[in-house]
């Protein structure tokens, strides 16, 4: 089974994907993990690694040539980012969308990486914007279209007010029972 766990940076997405691949003991893959990894690699932080990757194709599609890979090979899968669940539509068997206010998702990440409110706010939206355009131009996708989201996800849990144990708790049921 593939299951896709997407939402913008702070919605819980990374844990809730991570809690899941271990309750259902399959293998998790995160994007964001991987770019991380990468800006680490090119000694930039995420706001400049991402302007990088806007010049820079490949970035992504070396990420996404993993994830195609793997969904093709009919493992058991979660995988956790915001473009997941459209590249790997084919293959997928369940998709969740995490949102979140703005404001509580900042602040989810700033205390998550002891960072300043203000800075962490302008990192996150200057990445964010960077990444939904890079999506547009590269595959033309828009994962702020409102159409678009309610066709692909399955399951759309704002998570701004609930803890993290009733999120996966919410998302754990609502798989468990449509994979019956």
């Amino acid at each position: 089974m593939i299951i896709s766990i997407a939402g913008l940076h702070g919605t819980g997405k990374s844990t809730i994907a991570a809690k899941l691949a271990e309750s259902f003991g399959y293998e998790y893959y995160s994007t964001g993990m991987i770019f991380r990894q990468l800006a680490d690699k090119y000694q930039m932080n995420l706001e400049n690694f991402s302007k990088y990757a806007e010049r820079h194709p490949e970035i992504d599609r070396q990420i996404d040539e993993k994830i195609i890979k793997l969904a093709k090979s009919k493992g058991n899968y979660v995988f956790e980012g915001q473009l997941p669940t459209y590249m790997i539509e084919k293959w997928r068997d369940y998709a969740i969308l995490l949102t979140c206010q703005d404001d509580i998702r900042i602040k989810r990440m700033m205390e998550r990486d002891q960072e300043n409110f203000d800075a962490k706010k302008h990192e996150t939206l200057i990445r964010e914007e960077s990444e939904w355009q890079r999506f547009k131009d590269s595959y033309n996708i828009d994962i702020r279209d409102p159409t678009k989201i309610l066709q692909t996800f399955n399951l759309i849990v704002d998570t701004t007010f609930l803890d993290i144990d009733t999120v996966f708790q919410l998302c754990h049921l609502a798989i468990s029972r449509w994979n019956k």
